[in-house]
């Protein structure tokens, strides 16, 4: 059109970035009538060598990112479905990330004020257990012998150990997310240059949002590892003891049930529960209810413990308090009958505890508020690229 084609002037079809007829030296771009006489209305023939460049510079290092997030679930199909439920629900992977860090601080603050053995151990085993679906079991007196008898403080040192491995940094996670970078920077600078050509800036901007999932979950470090998971809290309940009536302490692999004080339920079927017991850290949203509830059991025992331990109540009511340097707590003060001990994890004020759990609300909200401003702050941003960029003519 500028090479005087289609004649000059204002009235051949060009137009400003308004929609205004301006002289064709000056046009940004032109009319529809003025399009297809010139460009003609046929669909242009696919071509791969375009399409390939461009599938390589635009999608293929955020694909790339994709294989950072973390998996661990119980077979490789859960792993392809966690692979496009993220891919194809950011909204979703945004809100367990968000669920999860929330959830971090939550029992952090929850058990900050009690103060009995283990309860740190405690804080970092609930929080690491937040990608599996977790069970409490307080009948006989099984949670109550974990929380108290001093025999069972290996059990939770062991576990802590035996759960400590990471998903994080990695040469492999950090190159990925600089190719990344550098191939956004390239678009955006692309794309400023000025030339017909498209720049991808929509699609980088589309997909930008993968950048702090990556990153967010390799901060994090989940433990997703179902086998892992289920071996380690599998050896710790060998070396875990309950109390009896007579007052024994018994080791629990010699007990005549099969019933832990906390277990994970990975193996057992439930298809109701399938998200849930799908380890897959975006399936946390699955899980927030049930590991709330699991939480607060365990947070009312350490309660109760403390207040009687602050009281200088010994779990035998028969037996004399006694003291150690400093502010550890005597053994002897630990031990007594199964019935004793079960009345030791009883808040002096017992509280109805919530059907969903404390402050569920508001964590849902914030998370929710986060993954769509991540979201649409993203998307939404590649939409109004495409929509108010005017075509650019030569």
């Amino acid at each position: 059109m500028r090479n005087g084609t289609y004649g000059n002037g204002t009235e051949v079809g060009g137009i400003d970035i308004y929609g205004h007829r301006v002289d064709v030296s000056e046009a940004v771009g032109v009319t529809y009538k003025l399009c297809i006489k010139a460009c003609g209305g046929d669909q242009v023939a696919f071509d791969w060598v375009i399409f390939s460049q461009q599938f390589g510079v635009w999608l293929l290092p955020w694909l790339a990112l994709v294989s950072q997030l973390p998996f661990g679930a119980n077979n490789k199909l859960d792993n392809l479905d966690s692979v496009l439920l993220t891919v194809g629900s950011p909204t979703l992977a945004a809100y367990s990330l968000a669920l999860t860090v929330l959830n971090g601080r939550w029992i952090a603050q929850r058990f900050a004020e009690y103060t009995y053995p283990n309860v740190r151990n405690a804080i970092r085993i609930l929080s690491s257990l937040q990608q599996s679906p977790l069970k409490i079991e307080t009948r006989d007196g099984l949670l109550a012998s974990l929380v108290v008898l001093p025999q069972n403080d290996e059990w939770w040192s062991e576990l802590v150990e035996w759960i400590n491995y990471t998903h994080t940094w990695s040469i492999s996670a950090a190159t990925s997310i600089g190719w990344v970078v550098v191939a956004y920077i390239f678009t955006l600078t692309e794309s400023f240059i000025g030339s017909i050509k498209p720049s991808g800036r929509g699609v980088g901007s589309l997909w930008l949002w993968l950048l702090p999932i990556v990153i967010g979950w390799l901060q994090i470090s989940p433990k997703c590892d179902s086998t892992r998971l289920s071996s380690a809290v599998d050896r710790a309940n060998k070396i875990a003891y309950f109390a009896t009536d007579e007052g024994d302490i018994v080791p629990a692999k010699h007990a005549k049930t099969e019933a832990r004080a906390i277990k994970l339920t990975i193996t057992e079927v439930d298809y109701l529960r399938r998200d849930e017991k799908c380890t897959a850290p975006i399936y946390n949203y699955a899980r927030f209810l049930p590991w709330v509830q699991a939480v607060e059991q365990v947070s009312t025992a350490f309660k109760a413990a403390s207040e009687r331990y602050h009281g200088h109540e010994p779990v035998d009511p028969s037996k004399k308090w006694e003291e150690l340097e400093g502010d550890e707590l005597h053994a002897n003060n630990r031990v007594g009958n199964k019935t004793q001990i079960e009345e030791y994890c009883v808040p002096y004020t017992w509280r109805r505890r919530s059907r969903w759990g404390p402050k569920i609300v508001s964590r849902m909200f914030v998370a929710s508020v986060l993954a769509l401003m991540l979201q649409w702050g993203t998307a939404g941003a590649a939409i109004m690229d495409v929509w108010f960029t005017p075509t650019k003519g030569e």
